[in-house]
């Protein structure tokens, strides 16, 4: 089966396979559906001609005819849709990491615009918006019983200038309004960084740049860390990552597995389906991994949390994932215009399909909500009491020579640093926390 090179998720098209042992009536009962279907598209050629000819005002026929196949493709599921000329241009730029909007990948829900999740670093993040959040109106406009492509175009504009969105969000008593400038988004793919003794890999999105990015990445913080011998393990940080590229979830996945499956792809008919497999070679070279997820990781993010958890590759912590399972396939058509056709679903190498369920963590951790500083608990870093060491004509400790003593206020400041970390970033201490614990206990 012959693969299409824009698939924003990977897949493959389903086929039409036609059997020839067939009986009399079986293929009377086809021609009939033939038939029926001829009838349905006279009907559609009639009603055409009739818009075009006697609606109250004048029609561009060529807009007509795309919302007509807009119309068609949005009937199948929230993910399938017409990209006219324009969005097709627009969407390959956006794989490449760069392109112009407010920074939030969205979903449709019951007729509201859902945000999937802020992408980090953009407006929408930057302005509060969170995964989960529901957009009711842009700039006062409803967007209720608009299609997900033209709510978006609503919040689509000019670098620079303003949009205010109405959003209802759980936990909130009522819908309030985000002001956002809208920008270029330059997505860096992934973050890197040190805490205390782990490798904390940020991954945003999945596109072209993701998989050169991790590998640099991780390699740059081992150096500044002095070596592999230094770090403990890695923190894969998936949260409120949308998805992206099937091609680098699958290369992400393969980056710190030897062997076995990836994902597997089963699209209408079951010779369409693909195996992915790993290649050898590890790039964490069998340090511990944690993956850290939420409501907003979805699709390939998904794909990754799941193979690495069905492999016991990592501990995935955090709350249930997005459960975006399905496979959508970019197909070029006629006039640079293009079609976002779901052509199969995913699966992890379990076997189980994701769709709608998620993948859910080996361990629950819930991120709590900040507290303002009036709120600090006692016991927090910033309300730490006084202990005899801060003491006037305190005795000295005489057990301890000066390097134990130096080596203990060193454990000392690390254990500070990462109660302040638990105060920023609840989930992400906890995952460190993991891996301190793994480390501790050894190999089996």
């Amino acid at each position: 089966m012959k693969k299409f090179a824009m698939a924003a998720i990977g897949g493959t098209l389903a086929g039409i396979v036609a059997t020839t042992y067939v009986a009399g009536p079986l293929l009377a009962q086809e021609g009939a559906g033939e038939a029926n279907v001829y009838e349905q598209l006279d009907l559609f050629g009639d009603i055409f001609e009739r818009i075009r000819a006697q609606y109250v005002e004048e029609v561009d026929e060529k807009e007509l005819i795309e919302a007509a196949i807009a119309g068609m493709l949005t009937s199948l599921d929230p993910h399938s849709s017409y990209l006219s000329p324009e969005d097709a241009a627009s969407m390959r730029v956006q794989t490449r990491g760069e392109f112009g909007g407010l920074g939030i990948e969205v979903t449709q829900e019951e007729g509201f615009v859902k945000v999937v999740s802020p992408i980090d670093g953009t407006p929408a993040d930057e302005a509060g918006m969170e995964a989960g959040d529901f957009i009711t109106h842009v700039d006062g406009e409803s967007v209720l019983g608009l299609s997900l492509d033209d709510a978006v175009t609503l919040m689509r504009g000019p670098v620079g200038s303003e949009i205010v969105i109405t959003v209802v969000r759980e936990g909130e008593a009522e819908p309030f309004d985000v002001s956002i400038i809208r920008d270029t988004i330059k997505l860096t793919a992934v973050r890197s960084r040190i805490e205390g003794d782990t490798v904390v890999m940020r991954i945003t999105t999945f596109n072209d740049q993701t998989t050169t990015n991790l590998v640099s990445g991780l390699k740059k913080q081992i150096e500044e860390a002095g070596g592999k011998d230094n770090v403990n393990g890695i923190v894969l940080d998936l949260r409120n990552n949308p998805g992206g590229l099937l091609t680098q979830a699958i290369k992400v996945a393969d980056s710190f597995l030897e062997s076995g499956e990836i994902v597997s792809t089963r699209g209408r008919d079951p010779e369409d389906g693909e195996r992915f497999n790993a290649t050898p070679g590890d790039l964490a070279e069998g340090k511990p991994i944690v993956v850290l997820i939420n409501g907003g990781s979805a699709s390939a993010s998904e794909i990754v949390a799941g193979a690495l958890q069905d492999h016991r590759r990592a501990i995935v912590i955090g709350t249930k994932s997005f459960g975006k399972g399905s496979v959508q396939t970019v197909m070029p058509l006629k006039g640079d215009g293009a079609m976002r056709l779901t052509t199969a679903r995913y699966y992890t190498p379990s076997g189980r399909s994701i769709q709608a369920l998620g993948v859910s963590p080996d361990i629950v951790v819930q991120q709590p909500r900040r507290k303002a500083a009036a709120e600090e608990d006692e016991d927090s870093p910033a309300r730490r009491s006084r202990s005899e060491a801060d003491l006037r004509g305190r005795l000295n400790n005489d057990s301890l020579s000066e390097d134990e003593i130096r080596q203990i206020e060193a454990d000392r400041e690390k254990a500070e640093k990462a109660a302040e970390l638990r105060e920023e970033d609840y989930q992400l201490a906890y995952a460190i926390d993991i891996l301190k614990g793994l480390v501790a206990l050894g190999p089996n």
